[in-house]
């Protein structure tokens, strides 16, 4: 694998002092409130908040686009994930720099290298540093075409570009590499960039072949766990038993003493073993394993009462949405409780990170999320300071969330510190990985809604309890190695995302028109499990809630539930979306066999970026209540489409995603601990269950801002498949996941 060992200190040093951010950006939509402070309601430091995208917390061009002898080089503080997103910057970039794509060299999420993006999460990649991107690289080209008009004494109107090349009328010519010499590109962005119609785009809106593909497919180094530096050493850890046990006894010796052992390092309750090579350390560890003694552990709760123990244990209760006043109004109304169960990532590779501590600087490979983030918590584990910390990102087998990769990144700076000089790789064993990762929180919600006899939605009551979907790296007790040492870091504090994007609230307020609602969430802070961030955190069965709500109401009316919630969209796009569904669906669908039904949904992902409807036939089969997916057809609107492929491919891997955890997922415990340490023990989807046909329609929108596509499709899929099994089954299933509480019926 290809590895950047080089820093430009200046760069860094520039990165540093002029380039901060904490954490994700805020939306259009939210933007009004940003003119009057210089922190978010995020805590993100906001430099310029008139600018677009990330360019609000990084407004200098140059932290973006560097122009010099070797070429051209774009930076992005975001991360490839597997959702395409390294192709699809890169297409906004060489559009507006007017290249090839192949002229850019494109360099993601590096602490010494790149802006400070905060995480690549909530869908906010392509809106955040793509807009970012759009408008850097075109104030770029304009600053470089002006040095160019002043050296030809020419209006910079009247030249053009083409392949890094500037052309003059008179046959001048001069390359971006020349040009540059005359301007300082470490220039403040505008607010206003210079204009292109979306009718001249040649790269933004067609598919440009994906640049993390070739890799995967091939047996290529694709991933961190890929990852060989010359002299490397194996490390593994020995975690406790379970949460909160105490280490009493271990014998250090005897696993000092196996082959190949070449460092024991016990902090406490932490413990790791260091080897020549990768079988020795495994070896080790289970020796380790073998021989630690451990006492006390963290109580677990019953997963029979779990939905009950949340609404028992202390909790913030926090309004999400007050409008209107409630009435008694003659007509239909509804009442459900809805749960969900704890979901894991369930990475396929399990997390792994390498780290070298070297001439008193310390560099992580690393999958997070967030480098910069990461990089903060380590230095404060470590006692160093921040610019004695690297991070660099590199893609990990499997994400979407937060997943043990920031704690793996702990366990090898942790550990290369105690063998200075020489990387360490610390690869995490599949229960490890099942037994520490943050899981997606349980939560409980009811709601309670009206509809008058004139058929239009009146009161709206929803309540939700869960624990926390954010837990990421604020500091260093936010890592578990940090937590077991013998002088323990501790957590900060929870504190759920506000709204518009939300936690476990996150799409918790319906987006059609209601006379009154009462929404409140019970943010839930003494955890059973720890629990952090997951694709869509709560819209998953916020959604699912909402449009089972819909289609009861409904059929109490004696009402077409699609026709229900055309009439309660005013936003044309949203409608735009039901729309499409509707007729590629031939909705209504009539004349279901026994066992059969469809069911219908829409959202727009926290009410304020990507439209997405959804319908999904299938067929519960009468004796088994397996459930088979037949056919799954979505119409999405993310504003401008950068890349229609891989667009396509994010929409086809929520609607499998999402299918999976609806339908087959949950965490498997009891109070003698978590026992889904392995695949047996964890159902996710197989090969044979997944839809027979999918359909996606893309709706469009050239010249529109980018509204983010890798999770748009979670809840909305949830809720159709929820709506469908009960079209199919004359009878409403409100608990996740769907398969296990049809088949225990």
């Amino acid at each position: 694998m290809t590895l950047q060992p080089e820093v430009d200190q200046g760069r860094r040093a520039f990165l540093r002092a002029g380039a901060l951010v904490l954490t994700f950006t805020l939306l259009p939509a939210a933007r009004h409130a940003l003119a009057d402070s210089e922190v978010d309601t995020l805590g993100t430091v906001v430099l310029a908040p008139d600018l677009p995208g990330s360019l609000r917390t990084n407004p200098y061009l140059d932290a973006w686009i560097r122009v010099d002898a070797e070429g051209i080089t774009v930076y992005t503080g975001k991360v490839e994930l597997g959702t395409g997103v390294k192709t699809a910057l890169l297409q906004i970039a060489a559009e507006r720099l007017d290249i090839s794509p192949s002229a850019i060299r494109l360099l993601t999420a590096d602490t010494a290298l790149t802006p400070d993006e905060g995480y690549t999460a909530g869908s906010h990649s392509i809106f955040d540093s793509g807009t970012a991107l759009f408008n850097a690289a075109a104030q770029v080209r304009e600053l470089l075409l002006e040095s160019a008009a002043r050296r030809w004494n020419v209006e910079a109107a009247l030249l053009t570009t083409q392949e890094g090349v500037i052309e003059g009328l008179n046959g001048q010519r001069m390359t971006y590499a020349e040009a540059v010499k005359g301007v300082d590109l470490h220039h403040y962005a505008k607010a206003q960039s210079p204009s292109m119609p979306a009718s001249a785009f040649k790269l933004i809106g067609h598919s440009l072949a994906r640049l993390d593909i070739p890799a995967k497919v091939s047996g290529g180094a694709a991933f961190v766990q890929d990852l060989r530096l010359p002299g490397m050493l194996h490390a593994r850890v020995i975690r406790p038993p379970r949460p909160g046990c105490l280490l009493e006894a271990f014998d250090t010796d005897s696993v000092k003493n196996l082959p190949g052992v070449v460092q024991v390092v016990r902090d406490g309750n932490y413990l790791a073993v260091v080897a020549e090579d990768e079988w020795q350390a495994i070896k080790a560890m289970r020796s380790g394993y073998a021989l630690a003694r451990w006492s006390g552990a963290e109580a677990m709760p019953d997963a029979d009462d779990i939905h009950s123990l949340l609404t028992r244990l202390p909790a913030h209760r926090y309004p999400i949405s007050h409008e209107g006043n409630p009435a008694a109004v003659a007509g239909a109304s509804y009442h459900a409780r809805v749960t969900k169960q704890y979901l894991m990532h369930g990475s396929i590779g399990p997390s792994c990170a390498v780290a070298w501590f070297k001439d008193g600087m310390l560099t992580v490979w690393t999958h997070t999320q967030g480098v910069y983030p990461l990089r903060t918590g380590i230095a404060e584990m470590l006692g160093l300071a921040p610019a004695q910390v690297r991070c660099i990102h590199v893609e990990g087998s499997g994400c979407y969330g937060h997943n043990g990769a920031d704690d793996a990144a702990a366990d090898a700076a942790l550990i290369a510190m105690r063998v200075a000089g020489t990387p360490v790789r610390v690869q995490w064993m599949r229960e490890q990985e099942n037994l520490w990762e943050p899981y997606s929180s349980a939560m409980l919600t009811e709601v309670r809604a009206t509809l008058d006899a004139q058929g239009k939605l009146q009161d709206w009551a929803y309540e939700l309890w869960t624990t926390p979907h954010n837990e990421r790296i604020v500091n260093a007790g936010r890592l578990i190695p940090a937590r077991l040492l013998a002088r323990p870091f501790v957590s900060a504090p929870s504190v759920p995302i506000a709204q518009p994007e939300g936690d476990g609230d996150r799409n918790a307020v319906p987006l059609y028109t209601l006379a009154s609602t009462r929404i409140d969430m019970n943010f839930v802070t003494t955890m059973p499990f720890r629990t952090s961030a997951m694709r869509s955190l709560g819209a998953h069965i916020n959604i699912f809630a909402i449009e089972a709500c819909i289609d009861e109401l409904a059929i109490q009316a004696g009402t077409d539930p699609v026709a229900l919630r055309l009439a309660h969209l005013a936003d044309p796009r949203a409608r735009a979306v039901v729309e499409r569904v509707r007729d590629a669906s031939g909705w209504p669908h009539k004349g279901n066999q026994p066992g059969s039904g469809i069911g219908f949904a829409f959202a727009r992902y926290k009410n304020i970026m990507g439209y997405c409807a959804l319908a999904v036939r299938l067929h519960v089969h009468p004796q088994t209540g397996e459930i088979q997916l037949d056919q799954v057809i979505t119409a999405v609107d993310v504003g401008q489409i950068v890349n229609p492929d891989g667009l396509r491919n994010q929409v086809e891997g929520g609607i499998v995603q999402s299918a999976s955890w609806t339908l087959y997922e949950k965490v498997g415990y009891d109070p003698g601990g978590v026992r889904s340490y392995d695949w047996s023990g964890y159902p996710i989807l197989r090969f044979p269950q997944l839809p027979k046909q999918v359909d996606v329609h893309l709706l469009d929108q050239p010249g529109q801002p980018f509204l983010g596509a890798a999770e748009i499709v979670q809840g909305p899929m949830a809720a159709a498949i929820g709506n469908a099994v009960a079209n199919a089954t004359g009878r409403r299933w409100l608990n996740l996941p769907l398969t296990r509480s049809v088949q225990q019926a």
